[in-house]
């Protein structure tokens, strides 16, 4: 998924019958009333993500059949080409098949705006590397090479309108039966060209991304009161304000540790994984692992998720992610089905 965010193909045709499901049965406690959503996310040591190609032919099948805790889904309410309804793919996956009830996150990009979805207009133009496009909230282009996605001034109440409010996306999530969202583009607060736009507005980007995922969580909130609130990367916002950030979120997905893919680069591509090209500097592995660590001190889990083709390297991860605290996943830069290295089958 690159050290930002993805724009997303479309897809269609989801879902047949939703299966009727037993009730709580286990998460590892003792059956009774379904806990709090933050304590099971807590409690969640495994999880899975699939973001592209959930309307081939058993794809939402595969992933009814496996017992994670913790799904991460594309919503698909707001794709510009056959966008869906979500809710007989929730309903089909709410419960592992022993009966443990799954939480499901709906994966968003709130820092960068995608010309796949239904609120970008007919009167929109992209941005360029040379300006911004209209409406000017569009600043740049993606730097790791994402096309179709657009780094925006993420303050600017028209982006904020698309979000937030008794109609936006997150209280339609949260309606449509999503126990949250997976925040990508929360690292854009760094980006280049939105830090210089912001200097020239004279805005703390760090104070009004932190603002912003303030927010968002109120929004969801509203709708359901336990709401979970998980952003990709952007760890170093974190120092920023230690107290405010670990309240607004309840976990954080880390990318790229140890290894990442190419953008866009297909499940069989070799390129979708293994590749060592973000370690430099602060974004090294034994610095990311230290500040990693800070959010663990706060009672905050980190969820690890890289980019492996090579058994050896997925091995390699799951190792080291385990050893340091983490919930890893080892899965390839599509997101496009089921990973070949699953958790499961790199046990301590």
């Amino acid at each position: 998924m690159a050290a930002g965010s993805r724009s997303r193909r479309q897809f269609c045709r989801l879902f047949g019958t939703a299966l009727a499901i037993p009730a709580y049965a286990r998460l590892g406690i003792a059956a009774g009333p379904v806990p709090n959503r933050r304590d099971r996310l807590v409690a969640a040591r495994t999880w899975m993500m699939q973001l592209d190609d959930l309307d081939e032919p058993d794809a939402v099948a595969r992933l009814e059949a496996t017992t994670y805790p913790l799904l991460v889904l594309e919503a698909g309410l707001d794709l510009r080409d056959d966008p869906y309804d979500p809710r007989p793919m929730l309903s089909r996956l709410r419960t592992t098949p022993a009966g443990a009830t799954r939480l499901l996150l709906a994966n968003v990009d709130v820092g960068n705006a995608e010309s796949s979805r239904t609120y970008w207009r007919t009167d929109w133009s992209a941005p360029t590397r040379h300006g911004p496009g209209r409406p000017d909230f569009l600043l740049g282009v993606d730097p790791d090479g994402w096309t179709s996605l657009y780094p925006v001034a993420f303050w600017d109440p028209r982006w904020k309108a698309l979000w937030l409010g008794e109609d936006g996306a997150i209280a339609r999530l949260a309606r449509a039966g999503f126990d949250g969202v997976c925040l990508e583009g929360i690292d854009v607060y760094d980006d280049d060209t939105v830090a210089a736009e912001a200097e020239r507005r004279h805005i703390d980007p760090d104070d009004e991304m932190i603002r912003f995922v303030e927010e968002i969580r109120a929004a969801g909130r509203r709708v359901t009161p336990d709401f979970l609130i998980v952003p990709y990367n952007a760890h170093y916002l974190l120092d920023s304000d230690p107290v405010r950030y670990t309240r607004a979120i309840d976990a954080l997905i880390a990318e790229d540790t140890w290894f990442n893919g190419q953008a866009e680069a297909a499940w069989e591509d070799p390129r979708a994984g293994d590749l060592h090209q973000r370690h430099d500097g602060e974004e090294s592995t034994e610095r990311r692992l230290a500040q990693y660590r800070k959010f663990m001190d706060r009672g905050v889990p980190v969820f690890s998720v890289d980019y492996c083709v090579s058994r050896t390297n997925a091995a390699l991860v799951y190792r080291e992610a385990r050893k340091a605290g983490l919930r890893p996943l080892v899965t390839r830069v599509a997101l496009s089905r089921l990973t070949d290295t699953p958790p499961e089958a790199f046990q301590q």
